[in-house]
């Protein structure tokens, strides 16, 4: 093999990861907002509160759920309760993990959550990519009921998710096929 071949197959294996690396800091620099139901649904990384104003001005954003979990000592907790304070928007905070499955028993407790909290509604994680990904794939299949494979659309790299085996963030991929019969999805 030419040598000029091999620098061709070298820079074609290392442009992948780096355009990829440029995606995911394009997604972050961008608060990776994204409509999952206009009108219901909103998804993004941890806002700041002027992202969080915009998001009310232009979604009429109703409740934020934020997907970290309570955090009295964190600056961008408090920042992100004055800001929905100041907004009159409604608060929850649901706290789960990218690196640990949610049970049954967590996944109906978000569910529940929004079921009864006031549309449209923001979620978000530190990144909008992993516990986002698994939390609206949750709404499309449970409340929206738009089926599996719209479900399944939302835990992908077009929102940051790096759907890898044993990457520290697999078991967001995993709830959702642990509860894939539970939600009504069966294999055919």
């Amino acid at each position: 093999m030419s040598k000029k071949r091999i620098l061709w197959i070298g820079a074609a294996v290392l442009a992948v990861p780096v355009v990829l690396g440029i995606y995911i800091a394009t997604l972050l620099l961008t608060g990776n907002f994204h409509t999952v139901i206009a009108g219901e649904l909103y998804r993004s990384a941890q806002p700041t509160p002027t992202q969080l104003e915009r998001y009310a001005r232009n979604f009429g954003i109703k409740t934020v759920i934020n997907l970290r979990g309570a955090n009295e000592s964190a600056s961008w907790y408090r920042a992100e309760i004055d800001e929905s304070n100041r907004l009159g928007l409604a608060h929850a905070d649901f706290r789960m993990s990218s690196r640990a499955e949610l049970t049954e028993g967590e996944a109906a407790a978000l569910i529940d959550l929004f079921k009864t909290a006031q549309k449209p509604i923001l979620i978000h994680c530190t990144d909008g990519s992993d516990r986002t990904s698994l939390a609206s794939a949750l709404y499309i299949a449970a409340v929206a009921r738009l089926g599996e494979e719209a479900a399944e659309e939302q835990i992908s790299i077009r929102y940051g998710h790096i759907a890898l085996p044993f990457s520290p963030t697999w078991p967001m991929d995993m709830t959702f096929e642990a509860l894939e019969p539970w939600l009504g999805f069966h294999d055919s």
